[in-house]
């Protein structure tokens, strides 16, 4: 990725990415005077991923902006948990939607800022992936049909998880849901970054809560663009996926690691970067330590299950050219 890569060479040190490096080189969220956008008092599980992610990439977008932007929000976990009447946890401009509308209010937003002759002030959309994926797809096409001056941020996690962890388009082959309690037998319903950089739009990306300078240059970078741009971001939810709240940043890791989830930029439609696997690992490493695929590994495994979660795998890394060989080690 065009962000600098930094060579870490200590473990466990509250200095590494900080104190030690020029102040140019630090993250967002190693600098005393970020934005803070979604603060303290919400009701997030702990080790919510998605809390996370919506707060890195709402800092670094108001670093970039100067503090000017306006965001949009979708009904769903991140709303209920940071915003319960008659409070908020937000430090940012902040709209409330309904599930499935984000997008066309967001665009809404935009056109009003623009009838005011405010072209300083930035518009972001943001919903998990039911609102996304499923409920806002309708008005998310709309918006990049339209072109409209809109960053939409997608926090996935795989599935409604404010209300009992059901289903959704996003959520992986084989986990369990509380409305697929044998596994999920779909395969992934969609992918929105493809369906998003079909549309042409001038900026795709996908990111994880694990890498957070990559993260935060990819929310920067979207600010550099006009017109309708798309952030897919895999974040973690150790109560839907039964993981342990100290395992988010490495579960995400894994996801990555495996071929799981691809990270690329796309410009217009064609990829124009990746995240290269630097040791390709089987999905099954992935897949161990999430209870939702524990019923794969049972007395009785499903090897044709884990199989085929590993050749989705193995697609990604062919299509988008994540390393030299399939092999896995």
């Amino acid at each position: 990725m065009p962000v600098q890569r930094i060579k870490f060479y200590q473990t466990g040190s509250f200095a590494v990415g900080n104190r030690l490096l020029d102040p140019d080189l630090r993250s967002v969220q190693a600098d005393a005077a970020r934005t803070n956008s979604l603060t303290t008092g919400h009701r997030a599980c702990q080790g919510c991923g998605e809390a996370l992610g919506a707060r890195y990439v709402l800092d670094a977008v108001m670093r970039a902006t100067g503090n000017r932007a306006v965001t949009v929000n979708a009904t769903g976990c991140l709303e209920v948990f940071s915003t319960p009447f008659p409070e908020s946890s937000w430090r940012v401009p902040w709209l409330h939607s309904l599930f499935g509308n984000a997008p066309a209010v967001a665009t809404g937003v935009a056109a009003a800022l623009r009838a005011k002759g405010r072209t300083d002030v930035r518009v972001v959309g943001q919903g998990g992936d039911g609102g996304t994926v499923d409920i806002g797809l309708g008005c998310l096409s709309g918006m990049f049909e339209r072109n409209d001056d809109v960053l939409y941020v997608c926090y996935d996690n795989g599935g409604y998880m404010n209300t009992g962890v059901q289903r959704s388009g996003a959520t992986p082959h084989g986990a369990l849901t509380t409305t697929t309690p044998a596994g999920n037998s779909f395969r992934q319903g969609k992918s929105l970054p493809l369906i998003a950089m079909a549309h042409r739009i001038p900026y795709v990306a996908t990111a994880t809560v694990a890498d957070l300078r990559d993260l935060e240059y990819k929310a920067t970078r979207a600010m550099d663009f006009h017109g309708a741009r798309y952030l897919h971001v895999l974040v973690p939810c150790p109560l839907g996926w039964r993981t342990a709240s100290s395992e988010t940043i490495q579960i995400a890791r894994l996801a990555t690691e495996t071929g799981s989830f691809p990270v690329f930029e796309a410009v217009d439609g064609e990829v124009t970067d990746v995240t290269r696997i630097r040791r390709l690992r089987p999905v099954e490493d992935y897949l161990r330590p999430q209870g939702r695929f524990a019923h794969l590994f049972g007395d009785t495994p499903r090897d044709d299950v884990i199989s085929s979660i590993q050749a989705e795998a193995d697609r990604n890394i062919r299509t988008f050219g994540l390393t030299e060989t399939t092999e896995v080690s």
